[in-house]
């Protein structure tokens, strides 16, 4: 190996590596914090200067990372937020956590990766480990990166080092975090991968190494699609037991008393967050770039995205056994982030709920303790109203959504007239007002 990859193992061995993280959303700052705390000097960049004077101030904007952390890795940690990409010149090391959303044709929108890598080359130097951790489609870094740097004449391996390692970030979850998650890390050569072991080992517990970026990249889009399809399975079963008059929670738990070949899937009101709604996108576009079309995907999504309207059609039934239509009737969605105890609206099928039911001429309203406001379709900002519970009569019908913790079962189910539940969060009440999914109405 040459000088550049000793001299880099051995910075990253003693902690002396300067690592730079760009992107600071759900992604790039647990990571930043995580690296900030195994003894690196870190530097968090970032475009949005908001985020960076609220870092720089010691507050968070995100659930999972609390004030104290913030305040801890900036002052007592070498942890520095800046908008300044010229810093990459003094850097070892640097991540890239950027979205990787969908254009309106549904395909996939790499301008954040670009962005990200027309800066990298404005400063790159030889040495540099490089690191994509954005969920993106098989071959994105040989095409984005690699390619970009050897036309600059940069020579992977030797001049530089580049590795994929998809992110596994699960808002919310309050076990499962940066360091305990298991990572995928695929390099370009084997002294990328090594020098990408070396470093992430530093703060997280297990890495998995894998033979190249492309692999490690699939392996991303393959977890969130097997996901993807068999929530649409599930979601499709409550749809034909509401058909067929049998109760889908009580089928779903008795197939998962099997202890061997059964998964627990449960049905909802449809999709959310930016990962299982997106990622399947990536893939069946580039199983059509190779002339292969994923019928399973394609059904998959078309499912999902059925399920808002199920549940709007669920109310209307629901309704008219009070001999009440939409138009004109008091409705409470009660939760409105894609799941629960975390304030993320992002493809929150919730959304979709409410607009289909207020364009029906429904009086909507919404409670999330976590997601206070959001902006609908017009523009226009919707906030949160407060949950009183003396005053969920005043309803006609409340609709569960998300089944946040906050929420006092009994005192929903004591106080409405009518409820829609689409979690099963009313599991131990047998009372004819509630209405669940996956259930004949009549039931």
């Amino acid at each position: 190996m040459n000088n550049y990859y000793r001299q880099l193992r051995e910075k990253i061995k003693n902690h002396n590596a300067k690592v730079g993280v760009i992107g600071l959303g759900y992604v790039g700052l647990p990571l930043a914090v995580e690296l900030s705390k195994s003894g690196y000097v870190v530097y968090g960049i970032d475009l949005d200067n908001k985020k960076i004077d609220q870092l720089l101030n010691g507050n968070s904007y995100i659930m999972d990372i609390s004030n104290e952390e913030i305040e801890f890795i900036t002052k007592s940690c070498n942890f520095t937020p800046t908008s300044n990409f010229e810093i990459i010149k003094d850097l070892d090391a640097v991540s890239i956590c950027v979205p990787t959303p969908l254009t309106k044709f549904q395909e996939p929108d790499m301008s954040y990766i670009i962005a990200a890598m027309n800066e990298i080359k404005k400063y790159m130097h030889k040495g540099l480990l490089i690191t994509l951790e954005s969920t993106t489609y098989p071959g994105t870094t040989e095409e984005l990166i690699e390619q970009e740097l050897n036309n600059q004449g940069y020579i992977v391996g030797d001049d530089y080092f580049l590795c994929f390692s998809p992110e596994r970030i699960d808002p919310g979850n309050t076990y499962y975090n940066t360091r305990n998650t298991p990572k995928v890390l695929g390099g370009t050569t084997k002294g990328c991968t090594k020098l990408g072991v070396d470093l992430y080992s530093n703060f997280i517990d297990t890495i998995v190494p894998v033979s190249s970026p492309k692999v490690a990249e699939m392996s991303k889009l393959l977890e969130n699609t097997f996901r993807s399809v068999n929530i649409a399975f599930i979601n499709e079963m409550a749809m034909l037991c509401d058909k067929l008059g049998v109760d889908i929670w009580e089928t779903v738990d008795a197939a998962n008393t099997k202890p061997f070949g059964f998964m627990k899937f449960t049905p909802g009101p449809g999709i959310g967050g930016h990962c299982i709604p997106l990622d399947p996108m990536y893939l069946a576009w580039k199983a059509k770039g190779s002339n292969f079309f994923s019928r399973f995907i394609d059904t998959a999504q078309e499912i999902n995205k059925q399920m808002p309207e199920y549940v709007y059609n669920k109310v209307s039934n629901a309704l008219n056994t009070h001999q009440k239509p939409i138009m004109g009737s008091r409705v409470l969605l009660l939760g409105m982030a894609y799941k629960p105890d975390i304030d993320d609206l992002r493809e929150s099928p919730g959304l979709e709920v409410f607009e289909l039911l207020r364009d029906s001429g429904a009086c909507v309203e919404y409670n999330d303790p976590h997601a206070r406001s959001f902006t609908d379709k017009y523009g226009e900002k919707v906030s949160s109203v407060e949950l009183e519970y003396s005053r969920l009569s005043e309803y006609d019908c409340i609709i569960l959504i998300t089944n946040h913790k906050a929420y006092d079962s009994n005192m929903v189910v004591k106080n409405s007239k009518l409820i829609v539940d689409t979690r099963n969060a009313f599991k131990e009440f047998d009372d004819p007002k509630i209405i669940k999914i996956g259930v004949d109405i009549k039931k």
